[in-house]
């Protein structure tokens, strides 16, 4: 996810990254020296020495594949996995459980303090030792835990053994329980925040968001001041910073108590972190409104609506829009009596370099139609994109946008809708514009999933190896359909199944059952995140079909027992089915705890896992034969077509992607949080 500042026209756009020979890193990682037999660790593995050619090739290690790293003796994996620690290499969930699975069946769990934390979160907790438990905990804890997002039952079963190594549950956790825990508190109940030492204001620092119930009991903890604040009343400016983005929580009940001097220069510096981007604009708002609310009680110039408005505050000017405290001195009443459209059309940036609350922001955009009555210039598109949201697809239609460079300003951020995205590139399609590889990988793989059928075959089949490999797991079904079907044709000439895997790995989620059996036949392994994205309607194979899909992943089932697409499959298998796969074969009793008990005694032998394609000395195998996979173009055109002719008849709006996962309703005013009441269908 793009993080969009104050700074409406300030946009991240990533990189492509490399895409070496994978020929290649099996080829250089053979020249990995072996651990030397001082200065180790259970297993032989240096902690003095990291591997000289791993250290001047992080490009190379990040674009490791499952299925090479696999043929590789275990010295050389073992060297593997320090440089991806030593590198700080960032890797995707779909590489981490694949390459923990490698790791578990070449016994490399124990020397987990060389292996970068986010892979220990994918590794089976069954072989973690009890001797061990506090360490791992410990490590594992500085990883990432939303990596985790489909594998719903190793992220509680991550918390069950957090919690196992402290003896546990505990009514009060104590700055070394917390210390141990780490980002694993993030995903504790708000009674375990209420009740726990005060430094665990340091690990909710670390949690991308706080739920409702988490951001009650954040707020009763500072209300008691238990912790280094102290009461409301005596909190300082520094402080306050300390908090960082925990500060965007706390409640108006709270800001009331501050002392009115303090309370305001922390607003000053809010604001003055937004311009400069260091604070996202979704958190600044957040914090804005709060405060606001806080002081609206005692703001005596807010007229009420429909009793004629007037411009107590005075005129807003230039200089008016560069105070930090501007927001504080013009709500949004008074935003729309002392804004003149003249001040408004020359400094625009400046304004909505402000974190206007969503009220104000439509103050600014119905002033903007009122200057532009037929659509915003183009070279004012690139300053509006905080207010995309509120635009209609018929105010867009009205917009010029030729330029590819404005189309990533408007869809590189989060802050358009996922049903305007289509309205946006139809604009930049009817100037005669091109979506290419380059303009898809800026605006984000998940564009794509809101794409019409039509435009998305208007991109060549060439643009998208450029497009990087898109996260398409958020893409309704529908369009999962098309997009396999087209990147089907870009890459069925690929010479081997190996490299075609490689390639639409991210379009699986569309496949039919054919194309699984295929690629099942081929023994791919697929990892578990892209199994968790495939179409549960295809899915339903029996368990061989599955076993000989994933291949070495098959444990990883236990790890995602209750993601939808993994639980329908499971369901539709007798006892005797379910036996097989070593799963408890009443799905509905089994809880996390006792799932991470019993995965010593019902994880699948590594020597039922090993696939033809494993043996000794045969890198490729069966799956890069030197056979091209070329499934015709007849049969490609034959899959998209009645996708295309369904998506054209029923014309029904977009599915705007669900906010609600566990919690995620309750993240309190998330960039898009007030935005659902303005949603507009396309």
């Amino acid at each position: 996810m793009v993080t969009h500042t104050c700074n409406p026209s300030a946009h991240s756009v990533p990189g492509a990254l490399a895409s070496p020979g994978l020929a290649l890193l099996l080829s250089l990682t053979a020249h990995c020296s072996s651990p030397r037999a001082e200065g180790v660790l259970q297993g032989g593995l240096d902690v003095s020495e990291v591997d000289p050619w791993a250290r001047a090739n992080a490009a190379l290690l990040q674009d490791f594949w499952c299925q090479p790293a696999g043929q590789l003796p275990r010295e050389q994996l073992s060297a593997l996995l320090r440089s991806l620690a030593s590198q700080h290499v960032p890797l995707q969930a779909w590489q981490l459980s694949c390459l923990a699975n490698l790791a578990s069946q070449l016994s490399l769990q124990d020397d987990f303090a060389l292996h970068p934390p986010d892979l220990l979160l994918f590794y089976n907790l069954s072989q973690v030792r009890e001797a061990n438990c506090r360490a791992f905990t410990r490590r594992a804890a500085q990883g990432n835990t939303e990596l985790l997002a489909n594998l719903p039952d190793q992220r509680v079963a991550l918390r069950h053994t957090a919690l196992a190594c402290l003896g546990g549950p505990h009514l009060q956790l104590s700055a070394s329980d917390l210390g141990l825990l780490g980002v694993l508190v993030c995903d504790m109940d708000a009674s375990s925040i209420v009740t726990a030492d005060s430094h665990v204001l340091q690990n909710l620092l670390r949690c991308p968001r706080l739920s409702t119930s988490q951001q009650t009991a954040f707020n009763t903890l500072l209300a008691s001041g238990r912790t280094q604040l102290g009461t409301p009343g005596s909190w300082n400016l520094e402080g306050l910073q300390a908090l960082g983005p925990l500060a965007t929580y706390i409640s108006p009940h709270l800001w009331e108590q501050v002392q009115e001097a303090v309370g305001l220069d922390f607003f000053r510096s809010m604001v003055a972190a937004c311009r400069v981007g260091h604070l996202s604009q979704s958190d600044a708002r957040r914090f804005v409104t709060s405060f606001l609310e806080s002081k609206a009680s005692s703001v005596s110039s807010r007229p009420k609506r429909g009793t004629g408005r007037s411009c107590i505050r005075g005129n807003i000017t230039a200089a008016t829009l560069q105070d930090d405290l501007f927001l504080v001195h013009y709500d949004c009443a008074q935003l729309e009596s002392c804004l003149g459209n003249r001040v408004l059309s020359a400094n625009l940036d400046p304004l909505l370099q402000h974190p206007l609350p969503a009220e104000c922001q439509r103050v600014v955009k119905a002033k903007l139609t009122q200057i532009y009555p037929h659509g915003v210039p183009e070279d004012q598109l690139h300053l509006i994109t905080s207010l995309v949201y509120l635009y209609s697809c018929a105010e867009i239609g009205q917009w010029n946008i030729t330029s590819g460079d404005t189309v990533v300003a408007l869809l590189a951020s989060d802050v358009a809708l996922e049903n305007q995205t289509e309205a946006v590139l139809q604009r930049f399609l009817d100037h005669n514009g091109m979506v290419t590889g380059a303009l898809l990988l800026a605006i984000g793989g998940s564009r794509l999933c809101w794409m019409s059928p039509r435009q998305i075959y208007t991109i060549q089949p060439s643009e998208f190896r450029l497009a990087g490999a898109p996260d398409l797991s958020s893409c309704p079904q529908s369009r999962k359909n098309v997009l396999f079907a087209k990147a089907r044709e870009a890459f069925s000439n690929t010479s081997t199944t190996a490299d075609y895997y490689r390639l639409m790995r991210p379009y699986l989620g569309g496949a039919p059952m054919e194309e699984l059996q295929h690629l099942a036949q081929a023994n791919i392994s697929m990892d578990i995140d892209t199994f968790t994205n495939l179409n549960p309607h295809v899915l339903q194979v029996g368990v061989g079909s599955v076993t000989t899909l994933l291949g070495q992943n098959v444990g990883d089932l236990q790890k995602a027992r209750s993601h939808p697409t993994v639980s329908s499959w499971l369901r539709s298998l007798n006892r005797s089915a379910l036996g097989e796969l070593g799963l408890d074969t009443n799905l509905a009793s089994a809880t996390p705890a006792q799932t991470t008990r019993r995965l010593s005694s019902t994880t699948c032998p590594v020597s039922h896992l090993a696939t033809p394609s494993r043996q000794s000395g045969n890198i490729n195998a069966a799956s890069t034969s030197g056979t091209a996979y070329t499934p015709s173009l007849s049969t490609v055109g034959l899959w998209l077509f009645p996708v295309l002719i369904s998506d054209l008849l029923s014309h029904l709006p977009l599915d705007t992607r669900t906010l609600a996962t566990a919690d995620s309703s309750d993240h309190g005013d998330q960039l898009h949080g007030h935005h659902i009441q303005d949603k507009q269908s396309c």
